[in-house]
């Protein structure tokens, strides 16, 4: 699968998954979108009475050697799950918030 596809699926998922998390009073969704850098992520930001809220809750990369390294995934959704149902092998997958040595032991998913 080509560099381009994999961006258009990430970028459509992360869209996705940020339209089910809705902005309340306190905080704000936020859906970053940088395809040419090929760089997706989440962020709830906003106050809760005087504590400041600036969570990350999903972060995607589609690397220039087209890997798709899943830096956070921070919900219940299994990203990478959806992204291989989505057409993108799980062996062009990397679950980056893994430890490389136990990425390693991950035998459907690549390791870097």
């Amino acid at each position: 699968m080509d560099q381009l596809t994999k961006t258009m699926i990430v970028s459509d998922l992360v869209t996705e998954i940020g339209n089910m998390v809705p902005s309340d009073e306190f905080t704000q969704t936020q859906i970053i979108l940088d395809k040419d850098g090929g760089h997706f992520l989440l962020f709830d930001i906003g106050w809760h009475g005087k504590k400041r809220v600036y969570l990350p809750f999903v972060h995607v990369d589609v690397m220039p050697d087209g890997k798709v390294w899943i830096q956070h995934d921070g919900t219940d959704l299994d990203i990478a799950t959806i992204l291989s149902k989505r057409g993108i092998e799980k062996k062009e997958i990397v679950l980056g918030f893994r430890a490389p040595h136990v990425r390693e032991l991950m035998e459907d998913f690549a390791p870097a």
